[in-house]
């Protein structure tokens, strides 16, 4: 019997080969889509999940609270981590992690490592890092000790095992030991490490004392408590360990701590507070849904041309059930063949994303995963739900047909019910609903990357040469000889450029009141010359000079947000206040106009400019159009002679702050990409669809085309019905839309206003693609001969 079902499907594939392809062809690439999605989620929600302890690793966060704000950092004051360990039975132990770039050298190798981190030697015992080589428990114990990767080892040793043997940390050339080898680390940890440091270099010889210091925030420490201990109940007496050990110091400093624990689990997509790698459990969301809509599309495509085209199949029915065929047979017969064409989708699916997960993985911006079949259980998803698809595109159409009498169907064609034409229309109305919505989602991502990037950022990004000197001693001559060149405009020294990290500097600053106010405000440390050439304007007062010889010790412009953070009612009121800051102290002498210092979905924050030779690490250079490669060449040649133990790097002020639009950047391109395929997959359906109903009319067709109709007439006739569909849809896609994107849009502050525009234009375009795929099939048979129509049963 399962032979002969074979047979029947095989030939009704070959019969009806058009419908066969739609209907494959779209299954397959619904599921292909879906495939990718799925290895994209489960690789976002994998982030640090192969940890054998993450359910009892926490991060430890801080609420710091001054007169003036309340920060939500990531980072702990250094002393928090030791005394937390010690004061606490819960804590089994603690590590603290310190991101830093760090000049290693070995012979001639040198290389500027911007993936370099301090940790506690308790590093190996509470995350799964993996040593080949090396006693975990003791790596990173000593003064400079450090722990490389695999790649790091063959990079400065070849194939030598370089246990035992040293580096070269810095400028000034500090020998360090190397304690172990590790795998080189896995694309879903934060910890992206090459190189491990031990934190009793940084806090015993860089930093002395830094172990003790209760308001010198920069550590991320994790803590791994004992099992069984309850999260919260450990966090309520926190308040009272702080009162204990730092009770007079944040008196004084007017810095009031409040300590939570974040779970391990949820720092990479859940957390609010950043880190080393974040991730957005919102888009991990939106593609979830994006999935289920593409695979939902797919399936009522199947469905509703498989039910569609069963109705030519009544007499087949008719003739078996007069041989004796009962219902139960029927059905089977109905569903192995859905199923059997729903398996042959399935496997083209695989062979289809094969081919595309490099693309996806490039779209991404990271491996999802090395290949499809590393991940067995989405596919046995995958192919439970292409089952599933086949049992109900197979079983529903086999009970209508079964419940009619044989002589009724053998008399003449079957004729459908009203049931099963409204139910197909509400399937294509449902799949159009979801293409448009997706079609507007990916117009609003779109604007609003371009609205940021089109954005007065308030300063001058154009040309910009930035090169990072790392604070080396011969920084001013090189900005010195860099003023020399002649395709070099201008140049300046500072410590942090638009876009790029800067420091938070603890505060005072006399208010409206006259009063000290305490806040904990961003700083940039600039050079005369860094206002000027950013372009950035003056709204009162005036810039670093030098005909003012106290400016490098007593000055200090501030932002307009600053302004309003200590109650003035214009710039005008700020300038000549007091200020102390870090152990300086003297007036304000101008302020700025607001300038996005940092990333668009930020709210500009209050900002202090000084000057401090001592901090300064980025030279900005205005360079010329013209002769690029060769400017570029001649500060290479520069760099070489005055800073000759640093490798050269650099890169472009508007290039480096576009960075941070990469990830909005990335999901605009993937939920483009997959709108194109929904809108595809729709419209295989609809041609399907309506080469059916223009099969169902052929004879119509061929008695009005002798009466006299145009073809424009037919063909508005044959479309009408399909075009009156994607109108229903529109006006049911545009709220559902606006809803979703306009809570997507919520999580940038500086955000495009949603209008009727886009709503327009993805309307229009949905009809044009909808008039267009149905107008082809019945211009077809408009043109076609009507003797021929008329001779069709």
């Amino acid at each position: 019997m399962l032979k002969n079902y074979f047979i029947v499907a095989l030939r009704n594939l070959k019969k009806h080969w058009v419908y066969s392809l739609i209907n494959i062809s779209g299954l397959a690439i619904g599921l292909t889509a879906c495939f990718l999605i799925f290895l994209y989620v489960r690789f976002e929600l994998s982030y640090d999940q192969f940890h054998s302890k993450k359910d009892r690793i926490y991060r430890l966060v801080t609420d710091i609270k001054t007169p003036s704000e309340v920060i939500n950092t990531s980072s702990t004051a250094w002393a928090f981590g030791p005394n937390i360990k010690a004061d606490f039975p819960e804590v089994e132990s603690f590590v603290r992690f310190d991101n830093t770039s760090m000049l290693v050298r070995n012979g001639d190798n040198k290389y500027q490592e911007d993936r370099t981190y301090y940790a506690d030697s308790s590093l190996f015992n509470i995350f799964d890092i993996k040593l080949i080589t090396g006693d975990p428990s003791t790596a990173l114990q000593d003064p400079f000790s450090v722990v490389i990767s695999e790649t790091t080892a063959r990079k400065y040793f070849n194939t030598n095992n370089p246990v035992g043997q040293t580096v070269l940390l810095r400028s000034d050339n500090i020998p360090a030991k190397i304690t172990g080898i590790m795998q080189d680390p896995a694309e879903n940890s934060q910890f992206k490490a090459d190189l491990f440091i031990s934190m009793s270099t940084s806090t015993r010889e860089f930093n002395k004392g830094i172990d003790e210091r209760w308001g010198s925030f920069g550590a991320n420490t994790f803590l791994l408590l004992k099992p069984g201990t309850d999260k919260s109940v450990l966090e309520s007496k926190f308040p009272a360990f702080i009162e204990t050990r730092n009770g007079q110091e944040r008196i004084k400093s007017q810095m009031f701590f409040t300590f939570l624990l974040e779970p391990l689990k949820d720092v990479y997509l859940r957390s609010t507070r950043g880190g080393f790698e974040s991730g957005s459990i919102r888009n991990v969301y939106i593609f979830s849904i994006v999935a289920l809509f593409i695979l939902l599309i797919a399936c009522i495509n199947f469905i509703n041309l498989t039910t569609a085209r069963s109705t030519e199949r009544a007499k087949e029915v008719g003739i078996r059930k007069v041989a004796g065929a009962g219902g139960a047979q029927l059905i089977r017969q109905f569903t192995s063949e859905s199923v059997l064409i729903c398996l042959v989708a399935f496997i083209l699916s695989l062979g289809f994303a094969y081919l595309f997960l490099p693309f996806f993985n490039h779209m991404a911006g990271k491996s999802i995963s090395p290949g499809i079949f590393s991940n067995l259980n989405v596919i046995s998803l995958l192919l439970g739900t292409s089952i599933g698809v086949g049992l109900v595109a197979g079983i529903y159409p086999a009970m209508i047909l079964s419940g009619f009498r044989p002589v009724m169907v053998l008399k003449g064609r079957f004729i459908g019910g009203t049931r099963g034409i409204i139910l197909r229309k509400g399937l294509v109305v449902t799949q159009f609903v979801i293409s448009i919505t997706l079609i507007i989602g990916t117009l609003i991502v779109y604007r609003q990357t371009q609205y940021m990037r089109s954005r007065d950022l308030g300063f001058d990004k154009e040309q910009m040469l930035i090169v990072d000197t790392k604070n080396d001693p011969a920084k001013f001559a090189f900005k010195q000889a860099l003023a020399d060149l002649s395709s070099i405009q201008s140049t300046s020294l500072a410590s942090s450029i638009p876009g790029g990290d800067n420091s938070g500097a603890y505060s005072e600053i006399q208010n409206k009141q006259g009063d000290f106010q305490i806040a904990n405000l961003d700083a940039y440390f600039v050079d005369y010359d860094y206002i000027p050439q950013y372009n950035m304007t003056l709204v009162a007062g005036r810039a670093f000079s030098k005909d003012f010889g106290t400016d490098t010790t007593q000055a200090m412009v501030i932002n307009e947000t600053a302004v309003k953070l200590f109650g003035y009612a214009s710039p005008e009121e700020a300038v000549g206040r007091k200020f102390k800051q870090w152990g300086r102290q003297g007036e304000i002498i101008g302020v700025v106009k607001d300038f996005h210092f940092t990333s668009l979905q930020q709210k500009i924050k209050p900002l202090t400019m000084r000057i401090e030779p001592g901090r300064f690490d980025m030279i900005s250079a205005k360079v010329s159009e013209a002769g690029l490669p060769q400017t570029i060449a001649s500060v290479e040649d520069l760099w070489k002679k005055i800073i000759p133990n640093r490798p050269f790097s650099y890169y472009f002020l508007n290039e480096f702050f576009d960075r941070q639009y990469r990830s909005e950047e990335r999901f605009g391109k993937l939920f483009f990409n997959f709108a194109i395929l929904a809108i595809f997959i729709s419209c295989l359906g609809l041609l399907g669809l309506a080469s059916y109903s223009t099969l169902q009319r052929t004879r119509e067709v061929g008695i009005r085309k002798i009466v006299g109709a145009s073809v424009f007439t037919i063909v508005r006739l044959l479309s009408l019905d399909f075009i009156k569909l994607v109108f229903i849809s529109i006006f049911i896609a545009g709220p559902l839309a606006w809803y979703g994107m306009n809570k997507w849009l919520l999580a940038f502050e500086y955000r495009m206003t949603i209008g009727w525009s886009v709503f327009v234009l993805a309307g229009l375009m949905a009809l044009f693609i909808a008039v267009i795929t149905v107008s082809v099939q019945a211009i077809l048979a408009a043109r076609a001969n009507p003797i021929r129509s008329l001779r069709t049963e």
